[in-house]
């Protein structure tokens, strides 16, 4: 066979491949505009190469193997994609650029195969998604293959055997196969077209934004997105209702199952999979049921059952309603993601849709909620009892128009007595270091947490703007609180929401979690360790979600025990990759049953480290771990076991 005629074949492949490519395409976006209206900077389709280098190889380099195989397949594809469309759909053929097919193409043979034997490992085919998901390294490899037979023929001799030719021309065709039609027949390589947009118009572009730097830099933190009521619609009662950029994002989910490896509540039996859930948005998105899944399903429940469409309620028909009251917001599942997608954001909207609209939660949440739009707390309680446990400590009340230094907020666990064992334990540290807070006394309201991931927006917007109002009102240099919930609501929710308090976080005004106080205190040699100190056991540290993986702040809590001479013993999930203690999202409230209780297996963690203490940093965390029955390590708070450890005499002034 003549080379004209062979190449003129490839040729006629890789624009009919591109002719299908585009029509998938729109059809897929066909769909995806089906999602409500959605603000976007379009300026970020510019910024997709550095997103997809940076940030979303950010994610995936955490596991080495795929990172190499990673970057072999998808670099591969998008050279050798390159290459022909310059060598044989422009019709250069040049033999450099055939020198090059070569190397593009044998570098994707060799990640895609490094992917097959990977997905073979037991505990990697648990969680991955099998169906046309196993075949997807073999196509791409079979593709591959045959580009590089014929650009290494064209090398070898313009004049090929025609069965040699169509053969090589046969192999090319299934893996353009596999890459052109997977976004219009909704195939595994859909992934790589919504991905690459996704990245572009993501729904949260303020993951890409630059990281901040110098000594106190931190993650970026994470705000749930503000809600306008009576314009918005409240929350999300149908796929349609969902942000069609949403919507996209759901398309580039590679059914990897690392969310779903990661997520607490799937590990406790609960009915909830990450995975699943997103994958029944695509189905409700299409419309169909959910018969064509090949990954596992939420516990308890079996595929082929759910069904839906895009302008059809998610619950209950696509979507249990007790697979989203399961979740406790802790974002493992969306820092496992290496397409960066944002599950929390979907469940709380879904949620606030059955809030505010159905009026519907399970167990104990409605009474959660009417007690703070009734008492503004979660338990009834007065507020002027908030501080009861202080009065010994004769720390001073703000007043309204007084400015004071710091300011301490107690959180629900004012009103809870081992919270308050965690409080009487700060509070003469911090005296220790020079620092005598303020308190707010019965002005202290909730700051609406439990009620915003409950989906009651209207509830927690109504907090919102009562306790922006008392801060604003007694104005302080320093906020600090024991509760990572409160926290991220001063820190994050809250001046996302409110351009007041915004201005007032920058004009200098810090919100400190009272470990980053400790360690600042300890660093600067404010707080000495005692000189009879004996040399402390080690303990194991578990990081509350709310202060790890939303605001980022990982080393404050270790820095704090190392410098009191507390050695750290890390249980094998920590960090970013820490498991949750199940006390986020209002999951207690809920109290949807699972296999097991998530406190359990976390503790089941720390006790295989063989550490005595397990070092909390959270009030809520401290409360589910230490309702764990049986032997456990003990559970203490960083403040108490620093309180141990230091000497409580005043130094001085500290600011």
């Amino acid at each position: 066979m003549s080379g004209f005629v062979w190449r003129d074949l490839v040729t006629a492949v890789f624009w009919l491949a591109l002719l299908a490519l585009a029509v998938g395409t729109a059809r897929r976006a066909a769909l995806w505009r089906q999602g409500a209206a959605a603000r976007v900077a379009w300026s970020g389709l510019l910024a997709i190469p550095k997103r997809y280098f940076v940030d979303l190889h950010a994610v995936v380099v955490r596991e080495p193997l795929v990172a190499r195989a990673h970057v072999l397949v998808a670099g591969g594809a998008i050279a050798s994609l390159a290459l022909v469309a310059l060598n044989d759909g422009l019709r250069l053929r040049w033999a450099l650029l055939d020198a090059l097919l070569v190397l593009s193409a044998a570098a994707m043979v060799g990640g895609a195969l490094m992917m097959r034997r990977r997905r073979a490992q037991p505990e990697v085919a648990r969680r991955v998604s099998h169906g046309p998901w196993d075949r997807l390294p073999a196509t791409l490899a079979v593709g591959a293959a045959g580009a590089l037979a014929l650009a290494a023929s064209a090398l070898w001799s313009p004049l090929l055997a025609p069965w040699w030719a169509a053969a090589c021309a046969l192999a090319l065709a299934i893996g353009a196969a596999e890459l052109a039609l997977g976004i219009g027949l909704a195939g595994p390589m859909k992934h790589a077209v919504a991905g690459l947009l996704h990245l572009g118009l993501h729904p949260r572009p303020e993951r890409f934004a630059p990281q901040p730097v110098g000594p106190a830099a931190q993650r970026r933190a994470v705000a749930l997105q503000p809600v306008v009521l009576g314009r918005d619609k409240p929350g999300a009662g149908q796929p349609a209702d969902l942000p069609w950029n949403r919507l996209l994002s759901f398309d580039a989910c590679v059914q990897c199952g690392k969310c779903e490896a990661a997520c607490p509540a799937y590990a406790a039996g609960q009915p909830l999979n990450p995975k699943k859930l997103v994958q029944d948005l695509v189905t409700g998105m299409a419309g169909g049921s959910d018969a064509a899944y090949a990954g596992n399903p939420y516990p308890g429940q079996t595929v082929g059952q759910h069904q839906g469409r895009a302008d059809a309620p998610v619950v209950p028909g696509l979507i249990p309603a007790e697979t989203l009251w399961s979740c406790t917001t802790c974002r493992a599942c969306v820092q496992a993601c290496p397409m960066l997608i944002e599950h929390v954001d979907l469940v709380v909207s879904l949620r606030r849709n059955l809030t505010l609209v159905g009026g519907s939660q399970p167990n104990k949440a409605p009474e959660v909620l009417a007690a703070l739009r009734e008492t503004d707390t979660q338990s009834r309680q007065p507020l002027a009892a908030r501080f009861h446990w202080a009065t010994d400590f004769e720390l001073p009340v703000a007043r309204p128009g007084q400015r004071v230094d710091w300011l301490l907020l107690a959180g629900e666990a004012g009103f809870d007595l081992r919270g308050q064992r965690t409080l009487r334990a700060l509070v003469p540290v911090l005296k220790a270091g020079g620092i005598t807070p303020a308190v707010l006394g019965a002005a202290e309201t909730d700051c609406g947490d439990v009620a915003r991931r409950l989906g009651d927006e209207d509830g927690w917007q109504r907090l919102a703007r009562q306790l922006i109002a008392t801060l604003c009102e007694r104005p302080a240099a320093n906020l600090v609180t024991a509760d990572p919930h409160l926290l991220q609501a001063l820190r994050n929710e809250y001046p996302a929401f409110d351009a007041e308090w915004a201005a007032v976080l920058a004009g200098g005004v810090k919100v400190w979690h009272h470990t980053e106080v400790l360690d600042d205190l300890l660093q600067r040699g404010r707080l000495r360790r005692k000189a009879d100190a004996v040399e402390a056991a080690p303990v194991t540290l578990h990081d509350p979600c709310y202060l790890g993986r939303y605001n980022g702040q990982f080393e404050a809590p270790r820095r704090a025990l190392k410098a009191v001479g507390i050695p750290i013993v890390e249980m094998a999930m920590h960090g970013p990759a820490a498991r949750c203690c199940g006390g986020g999202g209002g999951a207690p409230t809920t109290d949807i049953p699972g296999r097991q209780r998530i406190p359990d297996i976390r503790i089941a963690d720390a006790r295989a480290t063989g550490a005595g203490v397990v070092a909390v940093a959270c009030p809520q965390c401290t409360a589910m771990l230490e309702g764990v029955v049986g032997p456990r390590p003990e559970v203490l708070d960083v403040a108490e076991l620093v309180a141990r450890a230091v000497d409580l005499q005043p130094t001085g002034a500290a600011r």
